[in-house]
C-alpha cells in the first residue's frame, strides 16, 4: 500500500528558529525543518512548501489567504496537510482556516513548538510526529490544531501558557482526541462534508476588539466606529455594556442599513461563554440596539468569522446574524 503524501507547509515561528544576538529568529528553511526528523519518511510521504519565514506575531489576515490558496493549488495533490506555525497566533489562523477552508476532506493540521526543533530538548519534534499520526487517521477531516498530544477542532483552540508544553486548550469543547504513540484515541468524530470543498478569498481585517475596562470613558468611541466596520466588546461577566458607554454605541452602530457597522458582545472569561440577558445591564443593551453575541465562541473564532463574513457584503442584519451563528468547524452550539 502506498504511503499517503503529505505536505508540509512552513511559515516560520519558533518551531523554525534558532538562537541570534536579537534573540529567536525564524531561519531554518522547510527542508532544514524536516531534516531532523527523518524517520518521517516511514511513516508518510513528505514534501515541502516554503510559504513565509516570519515570527507568527506578523502574521495577519494576508498570510490566511495566502495560506487558504496554497492548500487550495496543492489540494487534489496530496493526502492531507500540515502547517508549521508559531505559536503565538496559531489559534487565530486556525480558526481563519476553518472559514477559508470548509468541508475538506482531507486533514489540515497546525502545529508549531513552544522550543526549537534543533534544540536538544525540544517539544517539535514530537508535535510534528503526533501531527503526522492525525493525518494520516481515516478519520481526519478539516482543521485541527495538534499540540501536546491533543487535536483541537480548529476554531476552539486557545493558546493559555506562554512557557508549558501543554500550551493549547480546547475551550468550551471537548478535545476530539488525543496522540499517544502511535496511536490515535478519537472522542469526537470529524464533521462530515456537507459538499464539496469550498475555499474564501476574501476577508474584511476592519474588525476591533475593545476589551472594557472600569471606567472606560466613551470618547474613543465614535472614532473606532468611523474606522472600523465591527467591534468586538470584551465585557464583564456574561455580557453586558456600562451605563456611560451606551450613548457612544448606540451613535457609533447607527442602523445597519444605512451604516453597516455591527457589534459583537463577548466575555473576558475564558470559559462558559457569554450570555447577555441575565442581568439589567445586558437587557438594556437588547432594548438599545442590535448586536451579535458570541456565547461560547473563542475570541479567535469571532474575530476570524466576522472577517470572512463581512467580506460577504450581507445585505441585512437577519442575514448576517443567521450566517454568524451557522456552525462550522464546531465553532458553536448556539441555537
Amino acid at each position: 500500500m502506498p504511503k499517503q503524501k503529505l505536505l508540509f507547509i512552513t511559515t516560520g515561528g519558533t518551531i523554525a528558529s534558532v538562537r541570534t544576538d536579537q534573540g529567536l529568529k525564524p531561519v531554518l528553511s522547510s527542508e532544514e525543518l524536516l531534516a531532523h526528523l527523518p524517520e518521517l519518511e516511514q511513516l508518510c510521504e513528505p514534501q515541502t512548501l516554503a510559504l513565509c519565514s516570519i515570527d507568527s506575531t506578523d502574521m495577519g489576515p494576508e498570510h490566511w489567504l495566502m495560506l487558504a490558496r496554497a492548500i487550495q493549488e496543492n489540494y487534489a495533490l496530496y493526502d492531507g496537510f500540515i502547517v508549521c506555525h508559531g505559536t503565538d497566533t496559531l489559534a487565530y489562523t486556525a480558526a481563519a482556516l476553518s472559514y477559508l477552508v470548509q468541508n475538506a476532506d482531507k486533514p489540515i493540521i497546525l502545529t508549531g513548538a513552544q522550543q526549537p526543533i534543533s534544540n536538544e530538548i525540544t517539544d517539535a519534534k514530537k508535535n510534528l510526529r503526533d501531527s503526522v499520526i492525525c493525518a494520516l487517521d481515516p478519520g481526519s477531516r478539516g482543521v485541527m490544531v495538534v499540540f501536546g498530544g491533543q487535536v483541537i477542532a480548529g476554531t476552539r483552540a486557545k493558546k493559555n501558557k506562554t512557557i508549558s508544553y501543554d500550551a493549547f486548550a480546547s475551550v468550551n469543547f471537548p478535545t476530539l482526541a488525543l496522540v499517544q504513540g502511535d496511536r490515535l484515541v478519537r472522542y469526537v468524530p470529524s464533521p462530515w462534508p456537507t459538499g464539496p470543498v469550498e475555499f474564501g478569498r476574501a476577508l474584511d481585517n476592519r474588525v476591533f476588539l475593545l476589551k472594557l475596562t472600569p471606567g472606560l470613558a466613551p470618547e474613543l468611541l465614535p472614532e473606532i466606529f468611523r474606522l472600523y466596520n465591527c467591534v468586538i466588546v470584551e465585557s464583564f461577566g456574561v455580557g453586558g455594556i456600562p451605563q456611560t458607554l451606551m450613548d457612544a454605541f448606540a451613535e457609533g452602530l447607527g442602523e445597519y442599513d444605512q451604516t453597516h457597522k455591527v457589534l459583537i458582545l463577548t466575555t473576558q472569561v475564558t470559559y462558559e461563554g457569554s450570555d447577555v440577558g441575565i442581568y439589567e445591564v445586558g437587557k438594556r443593551v437588547k432594548n438599545r440596539f442590535r448586536f451579535l453575541e458570541a456565547h461560547d465562541m473563542t475570541i479567535e473564532a469571532v474575530v476570524t468569522k466576522i472577517m470572512w463574513l463581512l467580506a460577504q457584503n450581507c445585505e441585512s442584519f437577519d442575514q448576517l446574524a443567521q450566517r454568524f451563528y451557522r456552525q462550522i468547524n464546531f465553532d458553536t452550539f448556539y441555537h
